[in-house]
């Protein structure tokens, strides 16, 4: 098909743009079915969202057979806004299947807490449309755009929570800071093209590869404040204030999808501004997220640490905490990359990370949204007993956790651990190497923590509420009595711990399918 403006003939590679597309299409038509669907059929708007993911997944498997690109320029089509290679579909990979999980968590919580079905859908949908588009976008145009997509329907996922005080602050709080990145961004995003007068990420890497000595100055400033706009959108300290507070106000699903999604969307911009368009500025940003880095992961483990179970604090906010020092981890390989001559290695390693942590973390907040369901408030006494209460629930969940500690049989964990590990010996950051082998060995404690309460004795009597609690019938009632009568557990719940712990185990299985898969991504 081809479109004209202005006297240009473009072609469009509709099989390119598919994943996008379907999944906006489908935010479309639960949007306009929402209209129509009576108060008591609401829950076909759910299976309409997860069979639009899935299709939008699905049409990835076209794209395999090699590189394609559309929106180009008439003038040279070698120079395009949108490029479907490796590197694109293995992030559009984990973007819908993680949208796809945190779906099938979402159908549950969106009837048990009274969300307005159609307007969750359709925010769901919208935002992965955006996620999935950002990894092809070429041009720092469509790289904006897409990363506001994806990021402007999370603001009210978050506080979809009508009249929860703590959903409406942290809906705040990440409006707030997300606004501060984007216009950050928008602003360094501004100096660049006054110092190369091109948006396309390839032609940015050529003009500022040859920028004029007095442009140098505006040049550097530009890629300095553009990383700083993607370092909040990944939650990067000191940008990470945000993080804690709303995924506790969020929705337990939409705290899933942020930890994971979220990440993704910061992630893949930044590795596309820096290895695309700044090579030649690595002298810049190298450093810069090397030191990011080093702040993150040691941030996050340390204020992880001061959650216990002993102390009432809440099993979301240790994740929160977890996910903000496994951004530090992700940002290694991507520090690493301005330091060797094969920089598509050290991201493949970022993107095989990316892909094991999707996994097990979504797992992990699929048990967290099971207990949810007897213990709102989710503290991490409540997951106390839960062997004899949910005993397959409590195996996978401590499966989860020692993957993202890196302990067997967690063995994918270990292995992306590893990788990220070699890639910043290789590039010469022996010190980052060091401090993410600290970080390492202190995230241990917590994650082992949390995994040895999962299989401690109940407590006994009516104020137990706890661990025994996760299996709890009606309240009030003894121990030994909820683990005899647990509740039911949803078929998509159920369904979403399954595929997490099936995935976890066979890439610990055969860790190096997703190695192999990842080392081909880019560039």
């Amino acid at each position: 098909m081809t479109v004209t403006a202005a006297g240009l003939v473009q072609s469009i590679d509709w099989l390119a743009i598919a994943p996008p597309t379907i999944a906006a299409v489908a935010g479309l038509a639960v949007l306009v079915a929402d209209l129509f669907v009576p108060e008591h059929r609401k829950p076909v708007l759910g299976r309409l969202a997860i069979a639009g993911l899935a299709l939008a997944a699905l049409s990835l498997l076209p794209l395999l057979g090699g590189d394609r690109s559309t929106f180009c320029l008439t003038s040279d089509a070698d120079i395009c806004s949108y490029t479907a290679d490796h590197f694109t579909l293995a992030v559009q990979f984990l973007v819908l299947a993680g949208a796809l999980l945190t779906a099938l968590l979402s159908v549950g919580a969106v009837a048990e807490q009274r969300l307005p079905a159609g307007e969750f859908w359709f925010l769901l949908l919208s935002s992965a449309a955006g996620a999935a588009l950002l990894p092809a976008s070429r041009d720092l145009a469509t790289l904006v755009v897409a990363l506001e997509v994806a990021s402007l329907p999370s603001f009210a996922l978050v506080g979809l929570r009508r009249g929860d005080r703590l959903s409406s602050e942290a809906a705040l709080k990440f409006f707030l800071s997300s606004v501060a990145a984007t216009a950050i961004t928008l602003l360094g995003v501004s100096f660049v093209y006054a110092a190369t007068g091109s948006m396309h990420l390839s032609e940015v890497a050529r003009g500022l590869a040859d920028v004029p000595a007095r442009l140098d100055h505006l040049a550097a400033a530009g890629v300095a404040i553009t990383l700083v706009g993607f370092a909040f959108k990944t939650a990067a300290v000191p940008f990470h204030f945000w993080v804690p507070d709303t995924y506790v106000g969020a929705p337990l699903p939409v705290a899933a999808y942020l930890s994971v999604i979220g990440k993704a969307v910061g992630f893949t911009g930044i590795i596309l501004v820096t290895v695309l368009a700044f090579p030649s500025y690595a002298r810049v940003w190298g450093p810069a997220v090397a030191v990011l880095a080093a702040l993150t992961m040691t941030a996050g483990n340390v204020a992880a640490l001061r959650q216990r179970p002993d102390r009432a604090h809440s099993a979301v906010r240790l994740l929160a905490w977890s996910s903000v020092s496994q951004a530090g981890y992700l940002l290694v390989p991507i520090a690493a990359a301005a330091y060797v001559d094969d920089p598509g290695r050290a991201i493949g390693s970022t993107v095989a990370y990316a892909l094991m942590y999707a996994a097990v973390n979504l797992g992990a907040f699929a048990v967290a949204a099971l207990v949810a369901r007897t213990s709102p408030a989710n503290r991490i006494a409540d997951y106390r007993g839960l062997y004899a209460s949910r005993p397959l629930a409590a195996l996978a969940l401590g499966f989860f956790l020692l993957c993202l500690a890196g302990l067997p049989p967690g063995v994918i964990g270990l292995f992306a651990k590893v990788t990220v590990f070699s890639v910043a010996v290789d590039a010469g950051l022996g010190w980052l190497a060091v401090v993410m082998a600290v970080n390492v060995v202190i995230a241990l404690y917590y994650y082992l923590l949390w995994t040895a309460v999962l299989f401690r004795t109940p407590e006994a009597g009516p104020e137990a509420g706890t661990g025994a609690g996760v299996g709890a019938g009606a309240a009030g009632a003894s121990g030994s009595t909820r683990a005899k009568h647990p509740l039911p557990v949803p078929a998509p719940l159920a369904a979403a711990i399954g595929l997490a712990a099936v995935l976890g185990v066979v890439l610990s299985g055969a860790p190096q399918l997703i190695l192999r898969f990842a080392s081909a991504t880019l560039l």
